[in-house]
């Protein structure tokens, strides 16, 4: 099948696209890379720092929590909690009115009500996939904002926990 053109008026590109290429825009992509390329180590291993402190944090100060997927090979800006007796969506709730962006699970299945079919098919039963929380980390964060999670984070769990009916705590 041949491709269709995706602005039309002019003949560039094969028929495929009118107007000229954005040099400056060009030119800035290739500067952007060269500068992240540049910068990726160092980046990623402070970045890395950042979140085995949260990981190590979190697992100390709350109980009954765990840290799901594998403990080292994982993303340098990634932590992915389970909570039991708690629900994810509940934890995002208490956090957003805090100031902290967070996640329960991928974007993809950010609308559903089920817990996260890669958690279940990890093996975490649905109970505790449920109370799953996910917190990525990028190049503007710092060590406070690794500290305020951690402040506030514990508090919330335990709060919800005590509203809950399965907690025996």
């Amino acid at each position: 099948m041949p491709l269709l053109p995706v602005q039309h008026g002019s003949r560039h590109e094969r028929n495929r696209r009118a107007g000229t290429e954005n040099v400056p825009y060009i030119v800035g992509l290739a500067t952007a890379l060269r500068l992240s390329c540049d910068e990726a180590e160092e980046s990623n291993a402070r970045i890395a720092r950042l979140r085995d402190r949260l990981v190590a944090g979190v697992l100390e100060s709350i109980p009954d929590s765990q840290l799901s997927g594998h403990p080292t090979q994982r993303l340098a800006n990634s932590a992915s909690f389970l909570f039991r007796y708690v629900e994810g969506e509940s934890i995002l709730l208490n956090l957003d009115l805090l100031g902290v962006a967070a996640s329960s699970g991928s974007a993809c299945t950010s609308a559903a009500l089920e817990p996260s079919h890669v958690l279940t098919a990890m093996g975490y039963p649905h109970e505790v996939a449920h109370g799953s929380l996910r917190l990525s980390l990028g190049r503007e964060n710092t060590d406070e904002d690794v500290d305020y999670v951690l402040d506030i984070l514990p508090g919330i769990i335990d709060k919800l926990r005590r509203m809950s009916p399965l907690y025996q705590g």
